[in-house]
Formats: C-alpha cells, structure tokens, sequence
C-alpha cells in the first residue's frame, strides 16, 4: 500500500513528496525525487528509497535534472508517511492512537492525512486489512486463518462491502460448481440431521435434514459438477460453532461464506445477519430497510435461496402479523429455533 502511494506520487510529480523519499530507475541507474520532470518511468523499474544514501547503496546516482539531494522533508507529508508505515503494521489503531503517533491533533491529523493520501485513515487501514487477506488467500492459505492474520475479528467486518472489495460474493462459479472442491460433514442435533459443507473460501452450505443419505444427494444435487468428499476433521471448527448456536451457548455466527448470490440477495441476506438472536422481523420490514416497500415477495425469495441455515439467519423473518411462516428446513425446525433463541435470549 505504501509504495502505491509512492508510485502514484511519483505519476502525478507530487512536489509535497519531496524529500519524504526518493525513487531509483533500474534501467538507467538514477535516483529523483517525486517531482522530477523526467519522462516517468515504468512502473516496474522502480525502485523506492526513504534516504539518498540507501539509493546510492544500491548502486544509483543522483539526478543532474532535479538535484535530488538537495530536498528537504515537509514535516506534514512525512509525518503521514510515518502513520502509514504505523497503519501497515497495525490496521486497527484507533485516530487519536494513530495521530499520537506522530504527534498531531486528531482532528488536525485526519484532515492532513486525507489532504495528502486522498483517503481518510480509517479508509486507508481497511485496504490495508483487504491488502493482506488477499495476499493470503493468493498463498493458499484458509479463508478463516488469512481473515485473522490479515486482522479481521470476524468475518461480518470482512464481509461488509466484500463483494465491490474482493469480487468473492457472490462466487464466480460455473454451473453446477464446476472446479470446485466441496469437504462435508453430518453430525446429529436437536434439530435432526444437520450437514455443513465448505470450500477453501468458506461454508458453502448449511443443510437440516432426516437422514444423511437426503442431505448428501441434496448436496450433491445443488453441485452436480462439483467435486464432494466428506471430511469430518476439516468442517469440524465449523460444525462446532454452529452447534453451539443451536443449544444457545453461542449468539453470534460470524464464519467465512461462499456463496452464490444476486446483488439483491446479498443486501437481504446483510440485513438478516443484522437481526438480533432472539428477535424476529417481518418481510416487510426487511424490505423497508432495504428501500423498496413493495420488494416484500422478492425477500420472501431471497430468504428461500439462503444455503447456510443459521448462519444466514432467515428463520428469525415472519409474517407481518407475527405469524411463523415457512422454511425452507421444515415449519416445525423454524418455531422451534424461535422458541429456543426467545428463551435463552
């Protein structure tokens, strides 16, 4: 993030810049600063530099044209180069934490940073944090494991604006899951049979059932092309959690998803994550929230298509009279949760 500011610095001959650091040309074996009226460079044969003597180490020589050496640091610019390196180890430090740091005001320190980045420096952290979880998942690495390290305290903060951040909700699948690896597991609850399936990204499927031979070909049947194995020991973390939910002792879900969607049914299913354990809302509440009044049959759908039960909570959506309405795991299942969150609540 921090050489991106360099670069664009560099791109737009920012003179604020100047002196805060320095950029080496592979090509040509010389150093400028931000402002250089030189032909910019390509991106690729640059290289940044807080001082001039580190550029000299590393085999350049100064600039004739803008005489690089001579520049002196505006105290604004490098204080919010100092905050940015503070924000790239630590995302969720607070403003006044952050302007602290560098000796500002936080009122002073929010307009000056936003003045020179562009960007607020809550705005500036949340790249950060989408930077690193990237990066991660690029090495392979679990959704959940890449949210933690990349310093999410839970996936509803990850999954806020996920889709315009990440473009990995609502999946790129193709028909059927082709090319994807499902792992499962089946355990028993109070509620019957429950399986719970994921990807490497994330749940993929939360499914109530009779018996484990309906919720498998169920599985089986939404992702025909896909690639389905069972593996306890993988889905356990997930399994546990949201058993946990089921007897009460956990009030929150808050685990990585994966799942195919409409825009329209992400925004519902946003809203009814934001529905509080033991309380129920109508159809058309939700689509009062949402700005359309009139959407109450299209929540309705919405509500239907959800694949992960309990952890997109839709049974806690009822008729505007307060009536139970239907579920897409069995009536029966949808009063008895409601019931069950209403006591322990």
């Amino acid at each position: 993030m921090e050489r991106e500011i360099f670069w664009k610095a560099v791109a737009e001959r920012d003179e604020r810049f100047n002196g805060a650091f320095f950029y080496g040309v592979g090509s040509t074996g010389i150093y400028c600063k931000p402002s250089c009226s030189a032909r910019t460079p390509k991106r690729e044969n640059v290289r940044f530099f807080f001082d001039t003597g580190a550029a000299e180490q590393a085999g350049f020589r100064a600039c004739k044209r803008c005489r690089p050496a001579s520049e002196r640091p505006d105290a604004a610019t490098e204080a919010v180069i100092r905050a940015c390196g503070v924000l790239e180890e630590s995302s969720d430090i607070s403003l006044a934490d952050l302007a602290g740091s560098v000796d500002m005001s936080p009122a002073h320190f929010q307009k000056v940073f936003k003045e020179i980045i562009g960007v607020s420096p809550r705005k500036y952290g949340e790249s950060v944090r989408i930077g690193k979880f990237k990066e991660g998942i690029k090495k392979g690495n679990e959704v959940i494991d890449a949210m933690y390290d990349a310093g999410y305290g839970s996936s509803s903060r990850l999954y806020e604006n996920v889709s315009e951040k990440l473009g990995m909700t609502p999946a790129t699948y193709k028909k059927g899951g082709i090319g994807m690896n499902i792992e499962y597991t089946v355990a028993d609850c109070e509620l019957g049979k429950i399986l719970v399936a994921r990807t490497k990204k994330g749940i993929c499927a939360v499914n109530f059932g009779d018996s484990v031979k309906g919720l498998v070909e169920g599985l089986k049947e939404e992702y025909p092309e896909a690639k389905i194995a069972r593996d306890d020991g993988s889905v356990s973390k997930y399994l546990a959690a949201i058993l946990e939910n089921i007897k009460g002792s956990r009030k929150r879900l808050v685990l990585p998803l994966d799942l195919q969607a409409t825009a329209f049914q992400l925004r519902v299913w946003e809203a009814l994550r934001e529905i509080p354990y033991g309380e129920t809302v109508s159809y058309a509440d939700i689509a009062k929230k949402l700005g359309n009044p009139k959407a109450v049959r299209a929540v309705a759908g919405a509500c239907a298509a959800n694949r992960v039960a309990l952890v997109i909570p839709c049974h806690r959506v009822v008729k505007s009279n307060g009536e139970t309405s239907g579920y897409k795991w069995g009536k029966k299942r949808k009063e008895k949760l409601l019931e069950k969150e209403k006591v322990n609540a």
